[in-house]
């Protein structure tokens, strides 16, 4: 019978130095592909770094043509720039800032107050945007909302005159003016209320007086009405005289003329 050993493995025949150089090429090519992949990683970083300059770039010469468009005047021509350069720098609050001042200016207060508290979101910390903010809603009527406003942009720059000789003391002054005039009104409308109740006085109709003077009117009516009388002309030329009660209701073939 024939004798059976262990199977050899399938590398046994490879020989060690042929081993060591497959390792060493392998090796090589992993480097190789390494640096590739590094190269591309820092293309792909630098490209879009280049990028975002480009947009920063031209955000800020939109913004500048915005700016002196609005200087003369020509607003909707602005604030189609700025549009134009927000899709490029959507976090540039200064844009949306400008084009709040831009759109008080064409008295569109709603989107006014909406572009500035995009500018506020994306930069609580600036003053401007607070400040134009506070005027929006002054616009609409919001004074208690402006008066925080301006309040907040104080507290970021406390030494600005503009804020606290100007639109906090108008927002003040407007705020007095609107609550003495809500005080007019709630006055004025009690005392509607006070004449109307004094002007139905509480009568007792079971009264001795009230009775006696329904007896006088029905009385009066009562001779009134006797004192009435009909003058009737018959066919014949008799002429007779009556009161309206003992008047016949229906005149019959004799009845000639009717007259008072």
């Amino acid at each position: 019978m024939a004798s059976f050993g262990w199977k050899r493995k399938i590398g046994e025949k490879v020989s060690k130095a042929t081993s060591q150089q497959f390792e060493a090429e392998a090796a090589d090519d992993k480097d190789q592909s390494d640096g590739d992949d590094a190269n591309w990683v820092h293309a792909t970083k630098r490209r879009k770094e280049v990028l975002a300059e480009d947009c920063v770039k031209r955000s800020k010469q939109l913004k500048d043509e915005g700016a002196s468009l609005a200087e003369n005047r020509r607003y909707r021509e602005a604030i189609h720039k700025w549009d134009e350069a927000l899709q490029l720098t959507p976090e540039d609050a200064t844009l949306y800032e400008m084009k709040s001042q831009v759109l008080m200016s064409l008295h569109e207060m709603f989107p006014a107050v909406h572009a500035a508290e995009m500018a506020v979101q994306r930069n609580p910390r600036s003053w401007d945007a607070w400040q134009t903010l506070g005027r929006a809603q002054l616009g609409l009527g919001e004074i208690a909302l402006a008066i925080r406003s301006f309040q907040v942009s104080l507290h970021i720059f406390p030494m600005n005159p503009e804020v606290w000789k100007e639109d906090l003391s108008w927002a003040r002054k407007l705020h007095e003016q609107q609550k003495a005039t809500k005080t007019e009104a709630v006055q004025a409308l009690t005392k509607e209320k006070e004449l109307a109740q004094a002007s139905v006085p509480d009568y007792d109709f079971e009264s001795d007086e009230i009775v006696a003077v329904c007896a006088a009117i029905a009385e009066k009516e009562k001779a009134l009405s006797a004192a009435k009388t009909v003058v009737i002309v018959s066919a014949s030329g008799t002429v007779e005289t009556v009161t309206e009660e003992n008047c016949p209701t229906t005149p019959d073939e004799t009845l000639f003329i009717r007259a008072r």
